[in-house]
């Protein structure tokens, strides 16, 4: 045999690059497909392309580099015998298998994410690594999963074969040694990764100005560690701010309300004590959370689909209010929003945040009037870690765990059917009545949200078939409930009061779509509350100070909501945010708060953000940016907490002083 023409062998790394340059050649093979299925959404010009390109290979090398640094020790270690050997080289096979299979079904979860989010891996890809139940029963119930898989496999085993020279080809010996050839390679690929690492900084998508641009040009791998490292955003650090004692100052301004004053002098006590001068009505309250309900789901506001029959009869019977807001994308904004009543800060929603508990929260103040307060839940409470938030502030929790399978007609791995939800909160509601006790119920529904499945016959769209069908039976749930509580006898002096926790979406053509954030709200009492339509500029955090005033009751406050049927005009005004950028709604002004570029202000026409810049007067500017800096000072200074009896006595005393 001629040594000179035979092939070399190859060397000890090349799997190693091989695997990295598949890796990088699979991300830009996954960013052009993502950027073409985005179309319009996204900066088509072609140096935007090439910058969404070149700064996604960078992120691609740096995150297939920690991709393959377990390979590098591997090879290092792996002995040379060992290719010659057939259970070896089964071994090595299986590795390599499983290297490939886990680079495509991060492909593919990230195309699953897109789809469903707008955007690459960030803080809900986070979230939803540690609810592997809830989230991987959702994808086995949403997408074939188990062919799916099969298919993966079958491709990383045949890229697997094609490769076999290049990954179970024996190698030649070490010419120059362990160190050389193994030991001091492996610490260079080691010490790249790590460089990569540090200086990485997902911030560089910002020079691209374009929203779906800087979600393109990152990387589902890099992105994911990035917002595990960056949970959440100190206020004073990362965005424009003002002298703690100035925001302080704004706040104590914009907080009070005719019939909500101060409750002391301290400059950094943001109390109110609300007092009507009437009698407090104890009607019960029913207050629902709808998944995923936009506004533009419903025909008032433009549908033409016919999803919300029963809820566009029922908002002709209500005050609706009409140019209402929520203050994020997922639920447990909202939960956040309806329950705290502060605006969203910066990084994770405080409802998952640690050290949460005895919070100033709707539940609370219910529950010092007397009433037997519940969440009630028609999954498992652990989830988005909403038994141990609201146990903790006020409210007994009532989820999945308290019914069993004889009451339930269907159940996804997100829980039960949204009827079957109301009948239990129809049997907490029967048993506080029984007792002779008034009842506040927060009642947050699921069958809104993939894979959208629920009994069959109910409504004329068949179940999993997709958003248009979860929105119409939940619809008909929440006026079949309506339809079953009218008969029972605390129904004349019960507030239903409905609202969405978020929109549908949150993708648009700019950071902060206002149009993914308007939200129907509407609150049902026959012979309560007159009907009519409620057109002021409104924030969900609005909600929980705006239901008390309807009932008068008397409390001292640490919402940083307003009632709105006590608010004076020309002050409204309304928070929208994603887990960094900020938002504060002011008629056609949008001021925008993010920590590259400080604060700046857009028009807003017809319920749209545009791109065109906006004056906004220094007073304005300073009062919108007190609110979200207060907020996050008030929950790390224990502003947000319950009122103890000493301080509300306290305020009380202060407040006769005056």
């Amino acid at each position: 045999m001629n040594v000179c023409s035979a092939r070399p062998r190859p060397g000890i790394w090349a799997p190693w690059w091989r695997l990295l340059m598949g890796f990088i050649a699979l991300s830009t093979v996954l960013r052009l497909g993502l950027l073409l299925h985005t179309g319009d959404r996204a900066d088509l010009h072609w140096w935007s392309v090439l910058h969404v390109l070149g700064l996604g290979l960078a992120f691609d090398v740096i995150a297939g580099l920690a991709f393959c640094a377990p390979l590098a020790v591997f090879l290092a270690v792996w002995p040379r015998r060992a290719y010659a050997h057939p259970l070896g080289r089964f071994w090595l096979s299986a590795g390599y298998v499983l290297w490939c299979f886990l680079l495509l079904c991060v492909a593919a979860s990230e195309i699953v994410f897109w789809e469903e989010f707008g955007t690459r891996f960030n803080f809900i890809a986070v979230d939803y690594l540690l609810y592997t139940h809830e989230v991987i029963g959702n994808i086995r119930e949403s997408y074939p999963v188990g062919l799916w898989l099969s298919a993966v496999a079958l491709v990383a085993m045949g890229l697997v074969a094609l490769n076999r020279r290049v990954w179970l080809a024996e190698r030649a010996a070490p010419a120059g040694g362990v160190m050389r050839d193994r030991v001091w390679p492996m610490v260079l690929r080691l010490a790249l990764c790590a460089l990569g690492l540090w200086m990485g900084q997902a911030s560089w998508k910002h020079s691209l100005s374009h929203p779906q641009d800087q979600s393109l040009s990152g990387n589902g791998v890099f992105e994911f560690f990035s917002a595990l490292r960056h949970n959440e955003l100190d206020y004073e650090h990362f965005y424009q701010s003002l002298p703690t004692e100035e925001a302080l100052r704004r706040m104590r301004q914009q907080l009070p309300t005719p019939h909500a004053r101060l409750a002391s002098d301290d400059p950094h006590d943001l109390t109110r004590r609300v007092d009507y001068g009437e009698a407090e009505k104890r009607w019960n309250v029913v207050l629902i959370s709808v998944e995923s309900l936009s506004a533009d789901f419903m025909a008032r506001f433009g549908n033409r689909q016919g999803l919300t029959p029963r809820l566009d009869a029922l908002a002709r019977q209500s005050l609706l209010f009409t140019h209402l807001y929520a203050t994020g994308t997922r639920t447990v904004r909202g939960l956040e929003a309806l329950s705290l009543a502060v605006p969203p800060t910066p990084g994770q929603s405080i409802v998952k945040r640690p050290h949460n508990e005895g919070l100033f929260t709707l539940g609370q103040v219910f529950h010092d009037k007397g009433y037997d307060t519940r969440y009630v839940y028609g999954g498992y409470g652990y989830f988005d870690n909403m038994n141990a938030f609201f146990s903790a502030n006020g409210y007994e929790v009532v989820d999945r765990g308290a019914m069993v399978s004889a009451e339930v007609h269907h159940e996804n791995i997100w829980g039960v059917a949204d009827e079957d939800l109301f009948t239990l909160a129809l049997r907490q509601a029967d048993a506080s009545h029984a007792r002779g006790r008034p009842s506040f119920m927060h009642v947050m529904t699921t069958s809104n949200h993939r894979p959208f499945t629920y009994p069959e016959g109910r409504i004329d769209i068949p179940s999993k078939t997709g958003r248009d069908g979860g929105v119409k039976y939940t619809d008909w749930a929440i006026g079949d409930f309506i339809d079953r509580a009218s008969h029972k006898p605390w129904f004349a002096h019960t507030l239903f009061v409905i609202v969405a926790d978020h929109c549908a979406s949150s993708a648009g053509k700019t950071d902060l779509p206002v149009e993914r954030y308007h939200i129907p709200a509407m609150v049902f009492a026959p012979g309560l509350v007159a009907p009519r339509e409620e057109g002021r500029l409104a924030s969900q955090i609005d909600l929980a100070p705006t239901l008390l005033g309807l009932l008068k009751f008397r409390y001292h406050s640490r919402f940083m909501g307003h009632d709105l049927m006590d608010l004076e005009p020309g002050r409204e005004r309304a928070f929208i945010s994603t887990y960094q950028d900020l938002g504060v709604l002011r008629g056609d002004r949008l001021l925008r708060l993010d920590p590259r570029e400080g604060a700046h202000v857009v028009k807003v026409l017809d319920g749209h953000a545009t791109p065109e810049p906006a004056a906004m007067d220094w007073d304005d500017v300073a009062d919108a940016i007190s609110w979200y800096q207060s907020a996050a000072w008030a929950y790390h200074h224990d502003g947000l907490r319950a009122l103890s009896v000493n301080t509300v006595a306290h305020a009380n005393t202060a407040d006769r002083r005056r």
